[in-house]
């Protein structure tokens, strides 16, 4: 586990602890397993569209992957409420680097790839390419290329469930590089000062696009800026799901119990460039080879098979399960229309009655 030791801290404040007790208990053997399949599945789909439908000309435009990222999302989706109304269920502002979340909300991979290839069943009904896209009946808003501007919104999706009397909760997740931007500080300080419950997941995978996180900040971690809006904060081992489960579910359930928001960065690394076009040349070689031998769907692989909740033989058939499920789901993808021209305005301007 990276936690940071603050004792020994000499840059910047230091950030509030987070709650020690884990109020939400040890996944069981069917949760671990269901968070690997989750972790493979996510890298699969990903694998498919960066590096055989991106490459065949199928996908035109940004093609955004969190290879190497999976735990974080994986991890913080297996405490999401869903499937029990309007006043029970979650809401999560994800960013383009969570495919799992997208997955674990219940989205189906043929509408993910559909909304790659511009198809009209796609989130976007074709309108877009990537994974700029939500859809709220799972409980998912969608975002822009400004991911700071998801962090004011999830907080007003906190402040919602906060007026109706509920306990559901706002998960909202980005990158380090997003907390430069004022929106995210405005949002970070609008949940604490009215203890919302939001969640705030950093996915630090150390780059935004090719600046190097020195270059953004001048504190260690993303976490010690808590201290400044006075709520909790860690910094915790991204590549590590369990670790992440542990860390999202005691913030899940301070907000939850009505404590407030809680920051969250889990330190991790992006294997490969910011998109499919990028080589990632700014990047020192050795750094791709140490966090490919702290490859959390291996290290996971590796865990459970110690635990011997599974083999090769349970190993192999998950994987054959997964890769006929994505051959199903490309071909049905790839037999959906485009959208007709004269649809590119309908759902884009509020029409009045």
């Amino acid at each position: 586990m990276l936690a940071r030791d603050r004792k020994s801290s000499a840059r910047g404040p230091r950030a509030v602890a987070a709650p020690a007790r884990p109020a939400t208990g040890v996944p069981d053997d069917a949760s671990l397993l269901k968070m690997l399949y989750s972790m493979k599945l996510t890298r699969a789909i990903e694998t498919r569209i960066e590096r055989k439908l991106y490459r065949q000309g199928k996908i035109v435009g940004g093609v955004y992957v969190g290879r190497g990222q999976e735990a974080i999302s994986v991890g913080a989706a297996m405490h999401m409420r869903r499937g029990g109304g309007e006043d029970h269920d979650d809401i999560v502002s994800p960013s383009h680097r969570d495919m799992a979340v997208f997955l674990m909300q219940g989205v189906p991979p043929e509408r993910i790839l559909a909304q790659y290839m511009g198809r009209r069943t796609g989130l976007t009904r074709g309108r877009d390419g990537n994974m700029h896209m939500g859809d709220l009946r799972h409980r998912l808003v969608a975002f822009v290329s400004h991911l700071g501007d998801s962090i004011p919104v999830a907080a007003g999706c906190a402040l919602t469930f906060r007026m109706r009397g509920t306990d559901q909760v706002s998960f909202c997740f980005f990158g380090e590089g997003a907390t430069s931007r004022g929106d995210w500080h405005e949002g970070l300080n609008f949940a604490a000062v009215l203890k919302l419950p939001v969640v705030f997941i950093c996915n630090n995978n150390q780059y935004a696009y090719s600046t190097h996180v020195s270059r953004q900040m001048k504190v260690e971690r993303v976490s010690d800026r808590a201290r400044g809006y006075g709520m909790p904060g860690e910094s915790q081992d991204g590549n590590d799901v369990r670790v992440v489960y542990d860390a999202v579910g005691r913030a899940v359930d301070r907000a939850r119990r009505g404590d407030g928001p809680t920051l969250l960065e889990f330190l991790t690394f992006r294997m490969t460039g910011h998109s499919a076009h990028d080589d990632a040349g700014y990047v020192p070689k050795r750094l791709f080879e140490e966090w490919e031998r702290k490859d959390p769907i291996r290290r996971f692989e590796d865990d459970l098979k110690r635990r011997r909740l599974l083999d090769a033989g349970a190993l192999q058939t998950m994987e054959s399960r997964i890769e006929g499920e994505l051959d199903e789901a490309v071909d049905r993808a790839e037999a959906q229309p485009y959208p007709d021209p004269e649809e590119c305005l309908t759902g884009v301007y509020h029409e009045r009655a």
